[in-house]
């Protein structure tokens, strides 16, 4: 999962982007609003983490330029402000959800699935495909209940091919979701996982768009 963190406290910016790491994330961390439009809509994310009080603007200002334009991702607030009618301001403006600071890295992460999870229009901590099976919060995926032997790129690329089952999924937003920070996948490289995963999961499931992408028939 890659998430864009916007938070201008320095100690606080760097302690949560390596906590974050740890737990398995891609993080890119922005400290100014300026910023972070120019970021989203070059580099897709899976969900924004937004501070209110940025040195530049506000969160509250930001969200709603986001939402007036129609940008789906996910946002999860994350304040130090404790009055309720800002918490209310959050989710009324399009946030979906507030976290307080101070917080548990666990909760943070717990959050997160959800909050992803329902963007995905997935109920439960398994997503289920027929018989295919993923959990993306434990990094499995099982067929007919054994499980497969994916590789970390393999199972990504099966996550992002199953948030939007039935779709067509361009090559340059998987190739984008795919690559750490300072490694980008190349067209080679992808169709080469590509492969790999039809081996694991059944060459049918995989539909390729010649020219676009890829689409998880279900």
């Amino acid at each position: 999962m890659h998430l864009l963190l916007i938070e201008d406290d320095l100690d606080l910016g760097r302690s949560l982007q390596a906590a974050l790491r740890q737990q398995g994330f891609s993080c890119e961390w922005l400290r100014r609003a300026q910023d972070a439009p120019r970021q989203l809509a070059s580099t897709p994310v899976d969900c924004v983490l937004l501070d209110l009080g940025l040195p530049d603007g506000s969160g509250f200002e930001l969200l709603a330029r986001w939402r007036r334009e129609d940008q789906a991702t996910p946002v999860i607030i994350i304040t130090a402000r404790t009055a309720l009618e800002d918490r209310l301001a959050g989710l009324d403006g399009g946030a979906d959800d507030v976290v307080l600071k101070p917080f548990d890295i666990p909760e943070l992460v717990s959050r997160l699935h959800a909050v992803v999870r329902r963007s995905a229009r997935q109920s439960h901590e398994t997503w289920q495909f027929g018989d295919l099976t993923i959990a993306p919060r434990a990094r499995t995926a099982h067929l007919a209940g054994q499980p497969l032997p994916l590789t970390a790129r393999e199972f990504q690329l099966l996550t992002e091919l199953a948030r939007e089952p039935g779709a067509v999924v361009a090559k340059s937003r998987i190739a984008q979701r795919l690559s750490p920070l300072d490694e980008p996948v190349d067209a080679a490289t992808l169709e080469m996982h590509v492969s790999n995963l039809r081996k694991k999961i059944g060459a049918e499931r995989i539909r390729t768009v010649r020219g676009i992408g890829y689409q998880l028939l279900t």
